[in-house]
């Protein structure tokens, strides 16, 4: 339960320090006067977004700072699983700078708005004006079913199904919509590929086959001077074989003379011998060189669909073609690899359908098997809040598809007056008649939780005389086994309080200030007296608050 708050540069809340009993704690105070404001610096450590609007003063940060009992709660899981360190009293904090910067600390570590947000809803419920809409909302009311049915474990099974299966769904949709959209794109990729595959394409074939071609076109033209070269080196009268030999063997005769002459008769040796290896090699390549209409033809069709090819997908090699025909396959691959994966998803999504058919069959048989006690138990509550003919009725619908909560559709339906209609309760419940259902509600769901610390912000709407008594019994009753603070505008419920604080606020020199404070009883008769009178606290409203008080003993 909330122990102590500290707060400093909020809103019209310079600093202020304030300790909060246990029990039942109400808090009054003229309109305007900074009620709410302590709500929102009490959300702001349980979680709520803030920027630099809750800065009183501008240029300096603001600090919120609440210590929490939270023995006995069953928190020690949450903090491990946060790397926390857990204590039996826990201090949450909250700064947020000029710049806009938010900070949070439990226990001195810090941590993120979302493990704030999550401790903090396990330690205090602020149940505002507003949220009475939420009577209004059917998945309200489903959530109200499951907390007084207590089986988290049972609901978190199936949300941790339900999300798989929507996972599971979201990508079969994704790969439907892919092979949709890849339809006509296979059409063209297929003809792509095919006519690349068909072409039977090999790294180096263009080149050998422009080479090849090249030769072919100018055969004769090869051969005639390929033996007018054989002629000149080594058939004609006078050829260039003869003649280095005639040379070799005088340098030979010569060399019996001079050693210096040795080597170059010896290189002319070697000149002899290496023409007469490109004689050879003449004579054996000319011989191959044929005229070959046909073979001429083959290979200019052959390279006139290559130059094709390259021209169309925009390359310049044959390689960068093959390139191409991979990733063309690949692609085709991947498209026909989404007729399995959606064949896979379909039989993963049949057999998580089965799952979560089997877990939301045994969530609605307890939400059924509750659904009698909410009932006759609201029935005595509401009778206690002034509406002894009052009807309520949970309705529970089987839906035919999956939602994150199971497949029941929870309606409350409501009639306030004997023999009216029994409709939904947005169409029959008065401001009055749904602060009081909520309440209702709230204490018995909050009757079986193990929230310590549950805020009525003046939900007390629409409520007075006899009935804002009992309003305060209810809450007093629920303060038994929960810390109850409520902020009021009525004496009645005021009255049943066990502390009272007080919010007031005062014009300073240059602004005006909001602060709180805890009344003795004196104060308290003072202050009751004065919600009861209209400008001046007359001594029969002094006596009519002693009696509210005195009546809450």
């Amino acid at each position: 339960m909330l122990l102590h708050l500290s707060v400093e540069n909020f809103i019209l809340i310079p600093k202020l320090e304030i300790n909060v009993h246990k029990g039942f704690t109400c808090i009054t105070g003229e309109t305007g006067a900074g009620k709410s404001i302590l709500v929102g610096a009490l959300s702001l450590i349980l979680g709520q977004r803030a920027d630099t609007s809750v800065l009183r003063d501008k240029t300096q940060k603001c600090i919120v700072e609440g210590s929490f009992s939270i023995a006995g709660y069953n928190l020690n899981p949450v903090f491990e699983a946060n790397d926390l360190d857990y204590e039996p009293t826990s201090v949450f904090r909250r700064e947020i700078n000029p710049q806009g910067k938010s900070r949070a600390f439990i226990n001195d570590t810090p941590v993120n708005l979302n493990v704030l947000k999550e401790i903090g809803e396990r330690l205090v419920d602020i149940h505002s004006q507003h949220q009475t809409l939420e009577l209004n909302n059917a998945a309200f009311h489903l959530e109200m079913v499951d907390s007084y049915a207590g089986q988290p474990d049972t609901l978190s099974t199936y949300r941790n199904l339900f999300a798989e299966y929507h996972s599971l769904r979201t990508k079969l949709d994704d790969c439907i919509l892919k092979e949709q959209q890849s339809a006509n794109e296979k059409e063209f990729l297929s003809f792509q590929f095919d006519e690349l595959e068909k072409a039977n394409l090999t790294i180096n074939e263009q080149q050998e086959a422009e080479e090849e071609l090249e030769i072919l076109t100018h055969a004769e033209e090869i051969k005639t001077r390929t033996f007018s070269s054989i002629g000149i080196l080594a058939d004609n009268d006078l050829n260039v074989s003869d003649q280095l030999a005639e040379i070799k063997q005088l340098l030979d005769q010569a060399s019996r003379f001079s050693h210096h002459v040795t080597p170059l008769a010896e290189r002319i040796g070697g000149s002899l011998i290496e023409i007469k290896d490109i004689v050879n090699e003449l004579r054996s390549f000319s011989e191959q060189v044929h005229f070959d209409a046909e073979r001429i033809e083959k290979l200019g069709l052959r390279l006139d669909l290559i130059y094709h090819l390259e021209q169309k997908h925009r390359v310049q090699t044959v390689a960068e073609l093959i390139g191409i025909m991979n990733t063309l396959s690949d692609k085709l691959y991947s498209i026909g690899s989404l007729e399995t994966l959606i064949a896979e998803l379909k039989s993963s999504i049949s057999k998580k359908e089965s799952e979560l058919l089997a877990i939301s069959a045994v969530l609605s048989g307890q939400r059924q098997l509750v659904i009698p006690s909410i009932e006759s138990e609201m029935h005595k509550v509401l009778e206690n809040l002034g509406m002894p003919s009052a009807k309520f009725i949970i309705k529970q619908e089987l839906l035919t598809s999956f939602t994150a909560s199971g497949t029941d559709k929870i309606t409350f339906l409501f009639s306030a007056n004997k023999g009216g209609d029994i409709r939904e309760i947005q169409k029959v419940a008065s401001g009055g008649e749904l602060s009081r259902l909520m309440l209702a509600l709230k204490s018995l769901v909050l009757n079986r939780s193990l929230l310590p610390t549950i805020l009525f912000d003046e939900i007390d709407t629409g409520v007075s005389g006899d009935i804002a008594g009992k309003v305060g019994t209810i809450m007093r009753n629920m303060s038994s086994h929960m810390q109850v603070i409520a902020i009021t505008h009525l004496p009645q419920i005021a009255g049943k309080a066990d502390s009272h604080l007080l919010a007031y606020k005062q014009d300073g020199d240059t602004s005006t200030v909001s602060s709180i404070r805890i009344l003795s009883n004196d104060d308290r008769v003072n202050e009751i007296a004065r919600m009861l009178s209209d400008e001046t606290i007359t001594e029969s409203a002094k006596v009519t608050a002693r009696e509210l008080l005195n009546y809450r003993n």
